[in-house]
């Protein structure tokens, strides 16, 4: 059986991914989460995992140092930080996440590390996998930067995602936050029983939604039962709205 240590300063974002993992790979079996690059060095040496997966800005020792003590395990980075590219490679990592990490682009890479640690060489059968949906896990926490502070925000805080030019808004009751996955990909993750594209750029948390009103030009436009913001409503997507 595969295992694997996780490693990252922030406690819930390594919490986060080691049950997306769990998810995403049932038979990998996760020995330990850790929080600093001294510990994901020591967990290395006594458990010798398959594959750590390790953040890079880490107290005590970075990721590209607890690499470079790793022996077999196989590296996995996962960071904020896309500068540490060329030296992550240097270090031998089988593969480097940038933060936040999609749901399909996690997939993307089990389905690497599963490919390699099979000795598959069928190039097919990668690129089936690497296109295989993913059906199994619904998102719930979104990775956002806050200033400098990197944190979670629960999916069910969201009020209503907007695509803007290179990013997505994600809208709460008190704050915005700006994702990099794109409202395409978004939708594909969220649980269809709560959320709804009412719009070609909007997704809106349905129980969020107050009511629908038609302006004076005969719009359908959603009102929110804790925001100011007013939303369109799209004819195209307004079937799901005809009770309201």
């Amino acid at each position: 059986m595969p295992t694997a240590i996780v490693a990252d300063d922030e406690p819930r974002l390594a919490a986060d991914l080691a049950d997306r993992l769990r998810l995403i790979w049932p038979q990998l079996d996760i020995v330990a989460v850790v929080g600093n690059g001294i510990e994901a060095a020591s967990g290395i040496a006594e458990h010798r995992p398959t594959y750590a997966f390790l953040d890079i800005r880490m107290p005590g020792m970075d990721g590209v140092q607890v690499a470079r003590l790793a022996g077999q395990t196989r590296i996995v980075f996962v960071t904020a930080h896309d500068e540490y590219a060329v030296s992550a490679f240097e270090a031998a990592a089988a593969d480097y996440l940038l933060k936040p990490v999609s749901d399909a682009r996690l997939s993307k890479c089990v389905a690497r590390l599963q490919l390699q640690q099979a000795g598959l060489l069928d190039v097919d059968a990668l690129r089936a996998l690497l296109a295989r949906p993913l059906s199994q896990a619904r998102l719930d926490w979104l990775t956002v930067r806050l200033a400098d502070t990197t944190r979670l925000v629960a999916v069910n805080e969201v009020l209503y995602f907007r695509a803007s030019d290179k990013y997505t808004e994600a809208v709460t009751a008190a704050e915005r936050h700006l994702v990099r996955t794109p409202l395409k990909e978004l939708l594909e993750q969220l649980d269809p029983q709560q959320f709804a594209q009412v719009h070609r750029s909007i997704i809106v948390n349905l129980a969020a939604v107050e009511r629908i009103e038609r302006d004076v030009l005969g719009r359908s436009q959603i009102h929110l039962r804790s925001h100011a913001d007013v939303l369109p409503l799209s004819r195209s997507f307004a079937e799901r709205f005809r009770q309201m």
